[in-house]
């Protein structure tokens, strides 16, 4: 919990950003700013409205760019 308060506005809102960009894995946000899966998830619940927390996790789960894992060599 104590990341959060370390973030400073301008990275929260380019998080934010990249959790929404369909092409931007995880994996991307945790080299560029440290913060693991479960991190951006709690940042987005605290800092989206609750239909946009919704909306966001219904678009990201299962969603195969997000997670280097699981993306396409070409992508």
């Amino acid at each position: 919990m104590g990341f959060i308060t370390m973030i400073d506005e301008e990275e929260t809102d380019r998080i934010i950003a990249m959790a929404w960009e369909d092409r931007t894995p995880f994996e991307a946000i945790h080299h560029q700013f440290g913060l693991s899966e479960d991190q951006v998830v709690e940042l987005m619940r605290k800092n989206l409205k609750n239909s946009s927390w919704r909306r966001w996790r219904e678009r990201v789960n299962g969603r195969r760019t997000k997670f280097a894992k699981l993306r396409e060599e070409e992508v």
